[in-house]
């Protein structure tokens, strides 16, 4: 098992689960109850599962698709190790996965 831990834009606030290897990180985040959208289900049409990830363990994931890369240009706050947490898939090994909630979010719906 994995440990997850979610570090809220606050960056103080961090709540921690736990995922198997195959389990998808914006699924994790949703049944903890984090607010990562993820509008277009997984689709990569929109960037409402941004998160940032941790330096120390932005080495562990696999390099993203242009896709997804696309889909960054458009997030709001995007950093360096931003990625999007439906491209993201537990793999066996991963002792731990830090990654932070971004203190500002476009909802694709129109609401903020």
């Amino acid at each position: 098992m994995t440990r997850i831990r979610f570090v809220a834009a606050d960056g103080e606030t961090v709540r921690e689960v736990t995922g198997a290897p195959g389990d998808r990180l914006l699924d994790l985040a949703q049944n903890d109850g984090q607010p990562l959208e993820g509008t277009c289900e997984g689709q990569m049409s929109c960037s409402t599962c941004h998160v940032i990830v941790a330096g120390e363990d932005f080495d562990l994931l696999p390099p993203p698709s242009e896709e997804e890369e696309d889909m960054l240009d458009l997030a709001a706050g995007a950093t360096r190790t931003s990625r999007l947490a439906c491209q993201i898939w537990i793999e066996a090994g991963w002792e731990a996965l830090t990654v932070r909630i971004p203190p500002e979010r476009r909802d694709m719906r129109g609401r903020g």
